[in-house]
């Protein structure tokens, strides 16, 4: 296995690079994220890659982390998500984002990955809300249902809004008050 390619730049596009390794040129599958932090064609980069052994293909993917490449070993991991829609996901939002939205259960935020529908993104959150360490979905009634509707018509992501309203005592204060704790705590 290949753990990591490090050599000079070789040439760039949108979603490959091309480093020279010991006189060799690897071609590498990357996320658009990778390509926009790596140095001009020239320099020396180091990625972190994954190779996927197919009947008729060897492709190597790569990484600029080494979290980023386990990211995209569990992606690959769900029913449904090949190599190349797992690289969408990493080229469309950061590995963060992704992580929020599963332990969120917010399977929305995944559907802005092009190739990727709501059964899909419901599946990710579904098989991976255990291994990012996520809780039971966040369900908001009375009082708590009012404060997400209202961060939300603020313009917060359903994530963003799971998250402020995450461990919120509502202990009988009204709506105001829990949506001005909730406001402090999306900045954190």
């Amino acid at each position: 296995m290949i753990a990591f390619l490090e050599g000079e730049v070789v040439e760039k596009s949108a979603t490959q690079v091309v480093l020279s390794v010991g006189g060799i040129g690897y071609a590498v599958a990357v996320p658009t994220a990778v390509v926009a932090a790596l140095p001009p064609v020239g320099g020396v980069a180091r990625i972190h890659t994954r190779m996927v052994v197919r009947e008729d293909s060897m492709t190597l993917y790569g990484f600029s982390s080494v979290d980023e490449r386990e990211l995209f070993d569990r992606l690959t991991g769900v029913t449904g998500v090949g190599p190349k829609v797992a690289l969408s996901f990493l080229s469309a939002l950061r590995p963060d984002a992704i992580r929020r939205a599963v332990v969120a259960g917010d399977a929305a935020t995944l559907t802005v990955v092009p190739g990727v529908g709501r059964k899909v993104a419901q599946r990710v959150v579904l098989d991976l809300r255990d291994e990012l360490g996520g809780e039971s979905e966040l369900v908001a009634e009375g009082p708590l249902a009012d404060v997400r509707d209202a961060l939300l018509q603020l313009g917060l992501t359903p994530v963003e809004a799971s998250e402020a309203l995450r461990g919120m005592d509502v202990d009988g204060k009204p709506v105001e008050e829990l949506l001005r704790v909730a406001l402090q705590q999306v900045g954190r």
